[in-house]
């Protein structure tokens, strides 16, 4: 279902607009901007909420950069393995 909305935009913004998406499609180019900022706005939220809720104690490998870098390649490597082990189980 939709709707119809009369937006006011400058003439330098909305001749952006057509020269990327083409007048024809101005419309749906707005749709995506708008879902594209709507999607960013929810997951700032989120982030905004849930800021903090870890506790630093029960991360200790989450301390200094050298460590988050160490943790997050160790979880790459499991990964890693785990993908490995599916495909070589599929291709048995």
């Amino acid at each position: 279902m939709t709707a119809r909305a009369h937006i006011v935009l400058p003439e330098e913004l909305l001749s952006q607009v057509d020269r990327v998406a083409g007048k024809r499609k101005r419309s749906h180019f707005v749709e995506e901007a708008i879902r594209e900022k709507l999607a960013r706005e929810a997951l700032s939220a989120a982030l905004r909420k849930t800021a903090g809720i870890l506790d630093p104690a029960d991360y200790p490998e989450w301390e200094t950069p050298e460590g988050i870098s160490a943790w997050v390649r160790a979880s790459r490597q499991l990964d890693e393995a785990r993908l490995a082990r599916k495909l070589g189980a599929r291709q048995e």
